[in-house]
């Protein structure tokens, strides 16, 4: 029985005899003579993988000529990695311990071996080609393989790499295998920051709870030596504000804290540098923003402030009745020893009174007037 098949263009054939394997066909048509019926042809497109893994392994044992050929195999070993070109652009990401075949001819394949012993972090230009795949003509394979992040302005990337602080990155591109490692990236602000401990709960040296209010500036001096020498270099400094409060708040009383906030800022910021000496952190600036007392508390201070006020009010006012009551002593002495100066502030007198008389007749002279000013000055008019 004569039997006929086609191959197309895009497309390559295995041909087999009672299933195994006889022949690859390329592309045209064929007549075998089969009058058992024990051929079989599997076509596979050119443009697609090889997965028939056994017949490659076949292929590549007994017939490494023929494997050659026709296609074009790709091996990792456990420490490769692989980019695929295709036509020399780039469209996978091939993982180690991988094996891959295409059809030779259709499209032109390559294989760049990468050595991960070697090579940790992608070339510059490699990394450039992948930061933005939904943006390529044909999207990259495999890329989860990778790690790519953008560095901002005003940070630092610290890289771990199996749990070990490797390297510190610039602002700017960082990509690295992942294959094989654990790879860590974390973004690092060296902005001054502001870092608030809040809602601190403290005793004072006089038992009075107190709810304290703290926020200190601080930021990296030395990045790489802050994450080597510490896990969470914030979480660190957090605990020795802590710490420094409480010891500034409980060695003293309450009215030492009320009197100076000043002296709790210099005592929690001398312990701050005592404890980050050398770790690559620097506190600017340590500020209490509020002390916040109980409610009873507030009104017995409340009580006390009110009469410290009074008793202050009420010395002033005894001074200066001392004061006026002294004045009047000395006029009354030097218009006692002086008969002009009693005359002049006679007349004085009288002048006062008449700028709220609306109209005056003096009978008798200036001297009765005077001798009846007291009269005049009781009453608000004098009649005719």
């Amino acid at each position: 029985m004569l039997r006929r098949w086609v191959v197309r263009k895009n497309e390559r054939g295995v041909l087999r005899r009672d299933g195994d394997f006889e022949a690859i066909l390329a592309p045209g048509r064929y007549w075998f003579v089969d009058p058992w019926r024990r051929l079989s042809l599997q076509r596979w497109p050119a443009d697609a993988p090889m997965t028939d893994h056994e017949t490659v392994d076949y292929l590549l044992q007994e017939h490494a000529a023929t494997a050659a050929e026709h296609l074009v195999t790709m091996i990792l070993g456990e420490d490769e990695a692989g980019l695929r070109y295709e036509n020399d652009v780039l469209v996978d990401v091939l993982p180690p311990a991988s094996r891959h075949c295409w059809w030779r001819g259709f499209r032109t394949q390559r294989l760049e071996r990468i050595d991960l012993k070697a090579q940790t972090a992608l070339p510059a230009e490699l990394a450039s080609h992948l930061v933005q795949p939904a943006l390529r003509g044909r999207a990259v394979g495999g890329l989860n393989g990778i790690l790519l992040q953008q560095v901002p302005a005003g940070h630092l990337g610290v890289v771990r790499i199996d749990g070990e602080v490797r390297q510190v990155l610039a602002p700017g591109l960082a990509a690295y295998w992942r294959f094989n490692r654990d790879v860590q990236l974390e973004l690092v602000d060296t902005r001054l920051q502001a870092m608030e401990v809040s809602g601190q709960e403290i005793l004072s040296r006089d038992k009075v709870a107190l709810r304290i209010n703290l926020v200190a500036n601080w930021r990296y001096s030395d990045v790489l030596r802050a994450f080597a020498g510490l896990s969470k270099p914030a979480e660190y400094l957090y605990r020795e504000l802590q710490f420094g409060l409480r010891a500034a708040v409980g060695t003293r009383s309450l009215d030492e804290l009320l009197e100076s906030k000043q002296a709790i800022d210099e005592s929690v910021a001398a312990h701050a540098v005592r404890k980050l000496n050398g770790l690559g952190i620097e506190v600017v600036s340590v500020g209490v923003r509020d002390i916040v007392l109980p409610g009873e508390m507030k009104t017995l201070l409340a009580q006390v402030v009110e009469a410290q006020k009074a008793a202050e009010a009420n010395v002033i006012r005894r001074r200066e009745e001392t004061a006026a009551t002294r004045s009047l002593l000395n006029t009354a002495k030097v218009m006692e020893d002086n008969p002009t100066a009693l005359r002049l502030k006679e007349l004085e007198t009288l002048e006062r009174i008449a700028e709220r008389i609306d109209r005056i007749s003096v009978f008798g002279g200036l001297d009765q007037v005077l001798d009846g000013m007291v009269r005049l000055g009781a009453r608000p008019e004098a009649r005719r």
